[in-house]
């Protein structure tokens, strides 16, 4: 993780610079890729002190937090107080949308090698029963159905549309 601390309209000093690096080493127990994390102190606001947070993390993915206060120390700590949150919500969200992968179902957990195609049955389909609706076509096949609630058809420029029953008993379309 790259790490870059930079004052503007303001003197680091290294009681600052080693303070910002011990809270930037706290961020690696979330097990993010960080790339780099940019620290940017700014004395040149009305509000006093600025600080802000650039943390680049892999796959595109940069969070910005931006803090103001009157204390360096108290900005910075609210700053990395939001960074971590921040962090801890993306790191949450990724672990909920993980792929399910062998490793994650065990050792007992194995490949199917050898597929036995002998008991597989095809049934043939009638490509005509399948081909492309015009919108006349659409409604017609849906006002005669009972129980299909919508339908895919193509539109005069050759989109797909799709059509479907409303609870009032009109036809809606996306």
């Amino acid at each position: 993780m790259n790490k870059h601390i930079v004052g503007r309209h303001f003197e680091l000093t290294d009681s600052i610079k080693e303070y910002v690096d011990g809270a930037v080493d706290g961020l690696e127990k979330y097990n993010l890729d960080i790339i780099s994390v940019t620290t940017l102190i700014n004395a040149g606001t009305k509000k006093g002190l600025s600080v802000e947070f650039v943390i680049n993390l892999k796959d595109k993915n940069t969070i910005v937090i931006t803090q103001n206060d009157k204390d360096a120390y108290a900005a910075i700590d609210i700053a990395i107080e939001r960074v971590k949150k921040s962090l801890r919500r993306h790191a949450d969200k990724i672990k909920g949308h993980r792929i399910m992968s062998f490793k994650d179902m065990g050792s007992d957990a194995e490949a199917v090698t050898n597929f036995d195609t002998k008991d597989i049955e095809l049934v043939p389909m009638d490509l005509e029963l399948h081909k492309p609706l015009d919108f006349d076509e659409a409604i017609d096949a849906l006002k005669a159905e009972d129980k299909r609630q919508f339908i895919v058809f193509n539109d005069h420029d050759g989109n797909m549309r799709v059509m479907y029953k409303r609870a009032d008993g009109k036809f809606g379309l996306y």
